[in-house]
């Protein structure tokens, strides 16, 4: 077995979230029925949105509160994620900073998930 490389949300409105994933990644899902939809980067990682109602085994989790790592290859790519994240909407729950592993910042999406964008230090602490 190998792992995969990709990541499901749960979520209270497919439709909503899959809205705002098209704009935050600039690409629209690879697949859309009711209740899901998957996102797939050029980079080959795979964002599903299942509609937690709807998921089967029933989930006793939450909606929201997961959290996913975006590297950057610089502080300036970093900068500009933020300025277009922001622009688009997406909750800014922490603005760049430069913390102990790299420079960062923190958004949400409509459902609460983390989505943490990063440029990890040369020389981590």
């Amino acid at each position: 077995m190998k792992p995969s490389n990709f990541v499901i949300f749960y979520v209270q409105d497919t439709a909503a979230s899959a809205a705002f994933y098209a704009r935050l990644l600039g690409m629209g899902p690879v697949e859309q029925m009711p209740g899901f939809a998957m996102f797939v980067t050029p980079e080959g990682f795979k964002l599903g949105l299942w509609q937690g109602q709807s998921v089967i085994p029933p989930s006793d989790g939450q909606i929201g509160g997961t959290e996913v790592m975006f590297e950057c290859a610089s502080n300036e790519e970093l900068e500009a994620t933020h300025r277009s994240w922001a622009g688009i909407g997406a909750v800014i729950l922490q603005k760049p900073e430069q913390r102990d592993f790299g420079y960062t910042f923190t958004a949400a999406d409509p459902d609460g998930h983390r989505l943490r964008v990063y440029r990890r230090n040369e020389n981590p602490v």
